[in-house]
């Protein structure tokens, strides 16, 4: 079983466990670097602010509240630490550093936007004021979100993180979701709770940079557990180094942990479709060119040695390490090309399904607008009364609605109540809010989430989404289900 949050740091705070540190950087640092980048624009600078925050981490672990939501507190200290950067780069600097990087961005060859935002038109409004609407939820609506949305946990976890039960988490989850909500629609912002759950969760957190998980757990270790003064001025000028110089010194270390690495960050990557595949493999090119640099420099080094192995039998030793160096850079190479073909599949499958998906859910909800209408022409036939009977509809639609019958199948009459159509103006009698139908089976889309088409009586439609697929909370709390159910 995998081991929680607070069980890692113990470990760490412990034992000094460099394996328990690193799966905490792993498990956390795409949080961590996208809540920097967004308050700074800059990948450098969110490398940057990443290291310090799990230099804070490794430093403070031991003096951490019990209880503590690692997620919060790790999200609260990048926030703040963003903050001072800005806060202390001066204007001119900083206005040049982000047209840089929009001169770059802008250079890219560019994915469809739904490839980039998910198909959620509203992230590029929402993003620049997401961290602040976060700041101004309470800790514990905070932390609800983090847990939910940014790290995508189930509620039975977010309960069990907050202290409660699922039924009390999913009620806090919603208040916290309603008061963002507000939050954005007071700055101009509009959009539903349920679309705005599915824009974040899909969108807030991306994938780090490739090899930054390593360079932070080997250099924030060093800062938290060191004993002598010099010992922390060395991890000191460690973080504070430029891109270029870190990636050289943790080439070793990337490496060796290759495999695992590349695996977190391409599965990331596709999850979130917000990386062209020209991002994907730039990091992979740079990985295979820097394999390659190393391999050439064991063949030199093997040269040099062949030279020397009938000397002494240490030579003839060193020898058949440096074979064995050179076979393993072969399949570390021979390993990532076949990672970066694989990569490139799998974004091209998850595009294609993306466009596949909105025709089918597009399609579905014309039909239900086409059954609705069939139903209230029905029922201004007959005195005002809707039929629950779908049979009897198609005997009396004609050719108008003959294209949608093959069709009825995927949808269900679910009216909980008598509807009744006013003969005089065609309004709704009772509650036109009281759904009519919905689609039998729910649809789950590229981005985990499932959705489900509903009609209601006055015509309107709703697609309404669910983390998990059930919609049943949902319904209730919207008199969706029918009487046989209700009396159960």
């Amino acid at each position: 079983m995998t081991a929680n949050d607070l069980d890692l740091l113990r470990q760490f705070t412990r034992e000094h466990s460099q394996d328990a540190f690193t799966a905490l950087v792993q498990r956390h640092v795409n949080l961590v670097y996208s809540a920097a980048f967004r308050q700074v624009r800059s990948s450098q600078l969110a490398e940057e602010i990443a290291q310090s925050v799990f230099a804070d981490l490794a430093r403070d672990a031991g003096r951490l509240k019990p209880g503590t939501i690692l997620t919060a507190w790790l999200y609260q200290v990048a926030r703040r630490t963003a903050i001072d950067v800005i806060r202390k780069e001066s204007r001119r600097q900083l206005r040049e550093q982000i047209a840089t990087e929009m001169n770059v961005m802008n250079a890219q060859n560019e994915l469809p936007h739904f490839a980039k935002c998910g198909n959620d038109s509203a992230w590029p409004d929402i993003e620049p004021l997401l961290d602040e609407a976060m700041s101004a939820l309470d800790d514990t609506g905070r932390s609800a979100i983090l847990l939910r949305y940014f790290e995508n946990k189930k509620l039975r976890e977010v309960g069990e993180a907050l202290g409660t039960s699922d039924d009390a988490a999913q009620k806090r989850v919603s208040r916290a979701v309603e008061q963002l909500r507000e939050f954005f629609a007071k700055r101009g912002v509009t959009v539903g709770t349920s679309g705005l759950a599915v824009v974040i969760s899909a969108n807030a957190v991306q994938a780090a940079p490739a090899g930054l998980a390593a360079t932070i757990s080997a250099a924030a270790v060093l800062a938290g557990t060191a004993v002598h003064t010099s010992t922390v001025i060395a991890a000191t000028k460690t973080i504070a180094m430029t891109t270029l110089q870190k990636t050289l010194v943790t080439a070793t270390v990337a490496v060796l942990a290759g495999a695992g690495i590349y695996e977190a960050r391409q599965a990331a990557q596709l999850r979130e479709q917000n990386q062209t595949l020209q991002q994907q493999q730039a990091p992979l090119a740079e990985e295979i060119e820097q394999l390659q640099r190393e391999r050439d420099a064991a063949t030199n080094s093997l040269a040099g040695v062949v030279e020397r192995s009938t000397k002494n039998d240490t030579d003839i030793m060193e020898l058949l390490k440096l074979r064995g160096q050179v076979g393993v850079l072969h399949q570390l190479t021979d390993d990532a090309n076949h990672k970066a073909e694989i990569a490139e599949q799998k974004l091209s499958e998850a595009l294609s399904y993306q466009v596949q998906f909105t025709k089918r859910e597009n399609s579905a909800e014309n039909n239900m607008k086409m059954l609705n209408l069939a139903f209230r022409i029905h029922a201004s036939d007959n005195d005002g009364t809707f039929t629950n009977d779908i049979l009897q509809l198609t005997n009396e639609l004609g050719s108008t609605f003959a294209k949608i019958e093959k069709d009825f199948d995927d949808f269900d009459f679910v009216n909980s109540s008598p509807i009744k159509l006013d003969p005089k103006n065609g309004t709704i009698l009772g509650s036109p809010n009281i759904v009519q139908l919905r689609e039998r089976r729910s649809r789950q889309a590229p981005n985990g989430t499932w959705r489900r088409i509903y009609v209601f009586a006055d015509g309107s439609v709703v697609t309404a989404t669910s983390i998990d697929g059930n919609f049943e909370t949902w319904e209730k709390a919207n008199t969706y289900l029918p009487p046989a159910d209700q009396n159960q």
